[in-house]
């Protein structure tokens, strides 16, 4: 199974390209950015990009629980600061997380 990372890189990469043939202009810059905040152990979510993942979603909608997750993912956070902030644990976090990849078909 791939990971949320995985799954994010690649919609990010897909919808550049798409941008890119579109309007024919280069890739925006903020490319360099979402690097630094990976190496730094974020994995931030461009609101773009989500809209692109939520265009995806099965007919099995995503619990509230699991909404809350993918906003906290989206912002960044690593699976432990999502679980302290949810008062869940980390586990529950990842079982939560594989529903989304799941639900994603992916």
């Amino acid at each position: 199974m791939r990971s949320i990372l995985q799954v994010i890189v690649s919609f990010q990469v897909r919808l550049r390209r798409e941008q890119a043939l579109r309007h024919s202009q280069p890739l925006p810059n903020d490319l360099t950015e979402t690097i630094r905040q990976v190496h730094a152990g974020r994995k931030p979510i461009p609101p773009e990009v989500a809209t692109r993942i939520a265009e995806h979603l099965s007919d099995d909608p995503l619990t509230e629980r699991e909404v809350e997750v993918l906003q906290l993912a989206m912002a960044g956070n690593r699976n432990r600061d999502i679980a302290n902030r949810l008062f869940i644990s980390e586990e529950t976090v990842k079982a939560h997380i594989k529903h989304i990849l799941e639900k994603l078909g992916k």
